[in-house]
């Protein structure tokens, strides 16, 4: 046998014969289809183990020789937009952790949780329920992976969830078990703080292939005694004073969470009422004299500013059309997540289960500055790209800080049609970069684009030998070992 079948069926010792999947016949073995089509990677098989001690084992079986194959992890394989579970090189074998879904211990009093890959955002916030604490949800369907998306610096409707892991353990390819960051001690009650002394090591295993994480410590955020979510709306010719008017009430403290504007086309995923206006959620937060007051200052500020074509406080309270949403998006802000994918399938048209199947959606994601100059910059170069390949794009800003907002640039299509938004995806990765608006993560064929963005190739390459020097961790979205993946698209 080769060394790689030698792995695979040592392996299946380990997790048992029916948790490893192999190409049966002349067939290909792929993971599925993604909602992006993407082109189908061919993967060497499948291995599915239920705990860290498995996940630890079968990594070092492949990390014994650069012949025994190299693993692809992924955790619920949901990263839809942007490759979904995918590798980007032919070959790998598919490390699934989903079956990973304990929650092994939880501290409300103290702020943390230590989670598996498995674990999803639901399954957490209904742990949480009733309780002072709550987590950082994201928008995206309620079964999503909470490791798996802070580890690729996805963003929660509080700040970047990366800022929520403070401990990573780590399965290691010289079969060791290794933990970084902040760890609850059983003997002693300490605060969580994921620096420690010295170096830090935790940011070295996000978004890395330098090891397999198969649990995390993340932070639980206080839960505000009262919310709400200020709705604003303005026409396009506004963009530029909105903008810079909503920079200034980000950085004087007005706001809480991550603010959030849609351009026309993604704002009616929420309802709007002004189909052609964008759209604005602004949250507020803390005591209710404390809500009450900032909202009072908000709406106030907004009337007065002349920049806003409508202001509204009350729509999860108002009956009407938009009531569901806004209630929706207001119990988001608030740690709970949106139980039955309500907006997602308004958005995507399908249940979370079906749409890598038969929808078809990119992700675009750079950072612009949070000024109105910038913001409009960015905005013309999306036109100018829809205008070359008749693609039309959803966008919405998220406000990371005073300085920086994340723009979500999303494509929706028939899959049949999927040639013109890959083309407009290529064009949008030149057009922004050359602006200065660079990408904070990547898809799977444009994998390349890490070292064209200045990816310290001899250093990455250093801890690369060090921790991995038979390559068990397959090349990520964000390694220097790949070369650039295949191009096509397949219907």
């Amino acid at each position: 046998m080769s060394d790689l079948e030698q792995s695979l069926q040592a392996a299946a010792e380990v997790v048992g014969a029916d948790r490893v999947v192999t190409p049966s016949g002349p067939d290909e073995l792929t993971l599925g289809p993604n909602v992006s089509v993407f082109p189908s990677r061919s993967v060497a098989g499948i291995i599915r183990p239920r705990t860290a001690d498995e996940v630890c084992r079968v990594v070092e079986i492949f990390g014994r020789s650069p012949e025994a194959g190299s693993l692809h992890p992924y955790s619920t394989g949901r990263n839809w937009g942007l490759g979904t579970r995918e590798p980007v090189m032919p070959g790998a074998i598919a490390l699934d952790l989903g079956d990973l879904d304990a929650v092994r211990a939880i501290d409300v009093e103290a702020g943390w949780a230590v989670i598996e890959p498995g674990v999803t955002q639901l399954q957490l916030a209904d742990l949480l329920d009733g309780t002072e604490r709550m987590l950082n949800v994201t928008v995206s369907a309620a079964r999503t992976s909470v490791i798996g998306n802070a580890l690729d610096r996805g963003v929660g409707l509080r700040h970047q969830r990366v800022h929520d892991l403070v401990g990573l353990e780590l399965a290691c390819a010289d079969g060791t078990m290794r933990r970084v960051g902040w760890w609850p001690d059983p003997e002693v009650a300490t605060p969580v703080y994921p620096y420690g002394l010295g170096p830090s090591a935790l940011q070295l295993f996000v978004q890395s292939d330098l090891a397999v994480v198969t649990a995390a410590t993340v932070r639980l955020l206080p839960r505000p005694e009262a919310l709400r979510v200020i709705r604003l709306n303005f026409v396009p010719e506004q963009l530029a004073a909105a903008t810079d008017v909503l920079h200034r009430w980000v950085g004087q403290g007005l706001l809480h969470g991550v603010l959030k504007v849609y351009n026309p086309a993604a704002a009616r995923g929420y309802g709007t009422l002004h189909p052609d206006h964008f759209l604005v959620h602004a949250c507020v937060d803390g005591t209710a004299a404390a809500v009450e007051a900032l909202t009072g200052v908000v709406v106030e500020e907004a009337r007065r500013s002349g920049v806003f074509s409508a202001v509204s406080a009350t729509d999860a309270t108002d009956e009407g059309p938009g009531r569901e949403v806004a209630t929706l998006v207001e119990r988001s802000y608030a740690g709970d997540p949106d139980r039955n994918d309500t907006i997602f399938e308004m958005k995507l048209g399908r249940p979370a289960d079906q749409i890598d199947e038969h929808v078809g959606f990119l992700f675009f994601l750079p950072l612009v500055p949070f000024r109105g100059a910038a913001v409009v910059h960015a905005d013309r170069l999306l036109n100018e790209v829809g205008e070359a390949t008749g693609v039309r794009f959803g966008a919405t800003l998220h406000a990371l800080n005073s300085d920086v907002v994340d723009l979500v640039v999303s494509m929706k299509y028939e899959r049949k049609d999927a040639a013109a938004p890959h083309k407009a995806l290529d064009l949008l990765y030149e057009s922004f970069t050359a602006a200065g608006f660079r990408p904070y993560r990547l898809d799977v064929d444009h994998t390349d684009w890490f070292e064209r963005l200045g990816a310290d190739r001899e250093l990455l390459s250093r801890f690369k030998t060090l921790l991995d020097p038979h390559q068990a961790i397959a090349p990520g979205r964000y390694s220097v070992t790949t070369t650039p993946p295949r191009k096509g698209v397949r219907s």
